[in-house]
């Protein structure tokens, strides 16, 4: 397996320097940044890839005020409280994206938050201390606990929380295949313990996060 510091070079070679590479990398908040931040943005981001999930973006930005609108600003306690009645409503609201089973995902996913908020005084402080060596158990988490936020679903949204992360495009699963690490998509438990070594890894000879990691994989190979 290339060393962090080789990808970085082959990354380097293709897209015209490092700085090139690294450019707009995403950089993760603090711990205590994390625990901060709100219920109601964990499940808005939730919300918004579950949405995009099969869609594109663009749809779900220009609609993006008026289903935050109907979801009340994605209050958690709001949302986990609707009645079946107003989840049928919802799905003939014309702000909506009309997908009963994701406008359903979204309220099972408040409840979700608001369980673990209840235990962890915050849903932020259960996400914002997960050992970064654990990452894929996080994932894991989510698509078990959650709703339909498996694939790179949570991943995109604990990203855009702010929780250092990776995420596996099909570039970054390209350059895992080459390095030897899996020979496909990781999904046994064997394959996503190898990806989470990789990773690992490369942290330890780099010292970078794992949101640049993944994006340095991602620029070293045409996928």
């Amino acid at each position: 397996m290339h060393t962090y510091d080789e990808i970085l070079a082959i990354a380097a070679e293709r897209k015209g320097g490092a700085e090139e590479v690294l450019r707009d990398v995403y950089i993760p908040k603090l711990p205590h940044e994390m625990a901060e931040t709100p219920d109601a943005v964990w499940l808005a981001e939730m919300a918004k890839h579950i949405f995009q999930a099969g869609m594109s973006w663009k749809v779900v930005e220009g609609k993006w005020p008026g289903i935050e609108e109907a979801f009340h600003g994605f209050d958690v306690a709001y949302v986990a409280g609707l009645s079946e009645d107003e989840i049928a409503a919802l799905t003939k609201d014309a702000r909506l994206i009309k997908s009963a089973p994701k406008i359903k995902a979204v309220v099972d996913n408040a409840k979700f938050i608001a369980k673990v908020s209840a235990e962890n005084g915050g849903f932020g402080n259960k996400i914002a201390y997960w050992p970064a060596e654990e990452y894929f158990d996080l994932l894991d988490w989510l698509k078990k606990e959650g709703a339909r936020l498996g694939g790179n679903t949570g991943a995109m949204a604990m990203r855009w929380c702010g929780r250092d992360g990776f995420i596996l495009s099909d570039s970054v699963v390209a350059r895992l295949i080459a390095e030897g690490v899996i020979d496909k998509a990781p999904t046994s438990k064997a394959a996503k313990k190898a990806v989470q070594e990789a990773f690992n890894t490369w942290r330890e000879q780099s010292g970078q996060t794992l949101n640049t990691i993944s994006r340095v994989l991602a620029q070293s190979i045409d996928a």
